[in-house]
């Protein structure tokens, strides 16, 4: 007998609550009226970026974009997908994964078709996109709009702290469809949730955040096993296993197809090593504890209280898995501030029905003139508006898409407030002609701006430098008794300093360098005499 049970957020008597015959009389009609999650949307893309106070602009504040970009003009030039470094002069030639290169494909393509307004808009784009799929998923279980909107602003704000132009923004948006994908088949199992096995292939060539998902079937196969045997033990009944196999099986084949990849499970080994290093947690700022001391953090705490509050409930209400999902990730997310907007995606829907649940019981027995049951009305008149979306983002982004000077000032180029733009355009020769120091965000750009003649010692591929040279990079810019020797040993002859760097003022008193130029926040230094071999820094030690 087919099962005819309704989903969540489903209502029969659909044309009744909607009030509008001619829109179900004529379905382009849908297709043709704005609906609160179109506002949703466009409220999101200004907000953020189109008036915000980052702006465009914002989304450029990480230099890690270049380099995306000319890596994936590599593979589109090259027909393959590098196995060996590209970019610097420390670790030439050595072995690295080049694990987002379908996002750098991306990126690149992007690029050469409309510069940096068509990396950014497309970014900008998947941002928003995350926040209505999470918003539509709420309600879809049922929680009424007011609980959903203030869920969702809570967690569109303290994600923000991760509103890049870089391929994690892809993780963001996928999360939070197969957490929605995967909730819709544990109300009613079908064949919809076995497309989660091709998308991982798909995601984990996107981004590495495709461990989200493998960390969260994993969970939902233990929480569906707890619920198995719980539930049947309290009811005096027999626990239903397919469940529990059924996942297993998804987890194991999600898995597997994660090993379609260029580098087969060397990918794997790569990215646990990275996420475990203790150098990468001690001195990586997005791998360390969030600092409640902002606004978007802020917005964490509020809902990592209500997401642990929820979880009890959940676990009184024998719903293990969410109750798993949300203490995980709430773990993850107090250890390293990059898991914060995973657990917000995670955590959301839950706390939006717990929420909703309050608001149900504060609703009952409301007088039909009371305040209460006028807004419980005003509620239930907006799900319609809340369930669809029209042809309008669309036609929003598209006149984004075509649009340009005066209308929208698209970024040209990176923000001038976080990269020395000015002096690295008179000086390009100078920094392509040497090996030179710089920050690693700075050499992020420079491998956009001026790749592939310019090489770089550390840039913003963490992963790949390693501790060693990890730490030489620290002695130098903090201007370590060591400084010296470690600028020898790499052979440093032009240095392009933040002028609060430490060794910024030891360059200024050092005979052996020449400072080209002072730019207010930015020095250039030049070495006077090239390095000997026996060199008096490379045996210095301390007095």
């Amino acid at each position: 007998m087919e099962n005819t049970h309704p989903l969540p957020g489903e209502i029969p008597a659909l044309k009744q609550t909607l009030g509008n015959k001619n829109v179900h009389a004529k379905p382009w009609a849908r297709w043709l009226l704005p609906s609160f999650a179109d506002f949703l949307f466009v409220a999101m893309f200004v907000w953020l970026f189109a008036t915000g106070a980052g702006g465009w602009y914002g989304l450029l504040s990480d230099g890690d974009t270049g380099w995306h970009i000319r890596t994936g003009e590599w593979i589109l030039q090259h027909g393959a997908v590098p196995q060996t470094d590209l970019f610097s002069f420390s670790k030439s030639g050595q072995p690295w994964f080049a694990w987002e290169w379908l996002s750098e494909i991306l990126f690149a393509g992007l690029h050469q078709a409309a510069g940096l307004k068509g990396v950014l808009l497309y970014s900008a784009v998947v941002i928003c996109g995350f926040g209505v799929v999470l918003f539509r998923h709420m309600i879809w279980k049922g929680a009424v709009p007011a609980a959903v909107l203030v869920v969702t602003l809570l967690t569109v704000g303290a994600s923000s702290i991760h509103y890049l132009a870089r391929p994690h923004v892809h993780t963001l948006l996928f999360l939070a469809i197969s957490l929605w994908v995967i909730d819709r088949d544990r109300h009613r199992p079908d064949r919809a949730i076995w497309l989660l096995v091709p998308f991982t292939v798909f995601w984990v060539n996107i981004h590495g955040g495709f461990l989200a998902l493998i960390a969260c079937l994993g969970l939902l196969v233990a929480g569906t096993l707890a619920e198995q045997v719980i539930a049947p033990a309290i009811e005096g009944r027999r626990g239903d296993w397919h469940p529990v196999r059924r996942y297993a099986l998804l987890g194991a084949l999600c898995g597997l197809m994660s090993l379609v990849n260029p580098y087969g499970w060397k990918l794997h080994q790569h990215v646990f090593a990275y996420l475990r290093s203790d150098w990468i947690k001690n001195n990586i700022e997005e791998f360390q504890s969030p600092r409640f001391r902002d606004e978007t953090i802020l917005q964490f705490e509020i809902l990592l209280l209500l997401g642990v509050m929820t979880a009890l409930w959940l676990i009184r209400r024998r719903e293990v898995t969410p109750a798993l999902w949300i203490l995980f990730w709430a773990h993850s997310a107090l250890g390293s501030v990059r898991h914060v907007p995973l657990y917000m995606i995670v955590a959301a829907p839950w706390v939006a029905m717990g929420l909703t649940e309050l608001w149900r019981r504060f609703m009952e027995g409301a007088p039909k003139k009371s305040v209460r049951a006028i807004f419980s009305d005003m509620s239930r008149d907006c799900l319609p508006g809340c369930r669809r979306m029209s042809i309008w983002v669309g036609v929003l982004v598209a006149g984004f898409a075509l649009s340009g000077e005066p209308l929208v000032r698209w970024p040209k180029d990176f923000p001038k407030e976080k990269f020395p733009l000015e002096m690295i355009a008179r000086h390009q020769e100078t920094l392509i002609s040497g090996r030179l120091f710089t920050s690693d965000e700075w050499a992020d750009y420079l491998i956009y701006r001026l790749y592939p003649r310019q090489k770089t010692f550390v840039d913003g591929r963490s992963d790949f430098f390693g501790k060693e040279i990890g730490d030489d990079y620290l002695r130098i810019l903090k201007g370590h008794w060591k400084w010296e020797s470690v600028m020898a040993k790499y052979r440093f002859d032009t240095a392009l300093v933040p002028v609060e760097w430490p060794v910024a003022t030891l360059l200024k008193a050092n005979p052996a360098w020449k400072l080209v130029e002072d730019g207010g926040k930015t020095l250039l230094f030049v070495r006077k005499h090239p390095y000997t071999n026996g060199s008096q820094a490379s045996r210095k030690r301390p007095i």
